[in-house]
């Protein structure tokens, strides 16, 4: 028999069906973008902005950031390189010096971005054109500031953070105003380099010890791990690292609550340009009060952010109504 003949067609008479007004929806008129003129404020802008999916996440992010700064609470700024190499770090710049970031962590490529950009007002080379003739990596300068503040951190005790801020700020720079270490140094607040040994271009130079990088990167994570403990009710924001700060991050929870410090009500966001596996788990899922994702242009999202945390900020000053309180959830959500 013709295995088609054995089916007929559904009968879908005596459907049941139900009054399209009764039914559970998740997108509502409210909701809807607003067109504004070009006389349009910052403020009035994000405000106009669809509340759905990533636009209701960015809000939700200025708010806790906002919240964060006016209660006093911990803001933590947790870098990868491609953070500074698309030109963000004067947001972060601006954000230390007005009190809001309270400590910065980077990986090492972060680190050597930012350096190199102050000592000489320039970065990022051309890997594949420098790699043909065995020059990539081999710039002088940048190893021998890691060589000196490694040795340095290690010696008295503060970190290679610390060490790197020491030493751009002793330096004649071309562009010392592009430099988050510096700031970070200069406003007396704690800067971590977390190293992961064979992964950056100072690592291929003879006169860097890997024990003094080590030693120093270690020190630098006791020490987040110190500013870690009191972020209960703060932010945590991971930008542009996929594996080395979710990492560390998930490794400095575990040490804290160890000893019994909760972090309730700690928050952590990542903004970053396409989903990674350690980022969602490590820093959005396991381990907070609320997680945040959202996945876009880092050159975009956080210059969005700034202005977005600067608007809110102005218009509490000015006595509007204050940030939202957005309970506990998870956004995952793609700018």
């Amino acid at each position: 028999m013709d295995a088609n003949r054995r089916y007929q067609p559904f009968d879908l008479r005596g459907l049941e069906t139900y009054e399209l007004r009764d039914r559970p929806s998740k997108v509502f008129h409210t909701d809807l973008g607003r067109p504004v003129g070009a006389e349009a404020t910052v403020a009035a802008w994000l405000e106009a902005l669809p509340g759905q999916l990533a636009a209701r996440s960015l809000k939700a992010v200025r708010d806790h950031l906002c919240r964060a700064y006016a209660g006093g609470h911990p803001v933590v700024a947790a870098l990868g390189g491609h953070v500074i190499k698309t030109g963000c770090g004067p947001y972060l710049i601006d954000w230390i010096q007005r009190g809001l970031i309270h400590a910065v962590a980077m990986n090492g490529s972060a680190a050597i971005h930012d350096l190199e950009l102050a000592l000489v007002g320039k970065t990022s080379e051309d890997v594949a054109s420098q790699l043909v003739g065995g020059k990539f990596g081999m710039a002088r300068e940048t190893a021998d500031a890691f060589a000196v503040a490694a040795r340095e951190g290690s010696q008295e005790g503060r970190g290679l953070g610390w060490a790197l801020g020491r030493f751009l700020a002793a330096q004649s720079c071309a562009a010392p105003q592009c430099s988050v270490l510096l700031a970070a140094y200069q406003a007396g607040i704690p800067a971590t380099i977390h190293v992961a040994l064979g992964t950056d271009i100072v690592h291929m130079h003879p006169h860097v010890s890997g024990a003094a990088l080590g030693d120093s990167s270690l020190l630098d994570f006791r020490l987040l791990c110190a500013v870690l403990a009191r972020m209960e009710q703060g932010v945590w924001l991971n930008l542009g690292s996929a594996v080395i700060m979710p990492e560390v991050f998930l490794k400095a929870v575990s040490v804290v609550r160890n000893f019994g410090y909760q972090l309730d009500g700690l928050v952590s966001v990542n903004f970053d340009k396409q989903a990674s596996y350690r980022s969602r788990v490590n820093v959005v899922e396991r381990p907070v009060h609320e997680g945040i994702e959202i996945i876009g242009h880092h050159e975009i999202l956080i210059p969005l952010l700034h202005a977005a945390v600067a608007a809110q900020l102005a218009a509490q000053t000015a006595g509007a109504a204050g940030p939202q309180n957005h309970g506990p959830q998870i956004h995952k959500e793609a700018a």
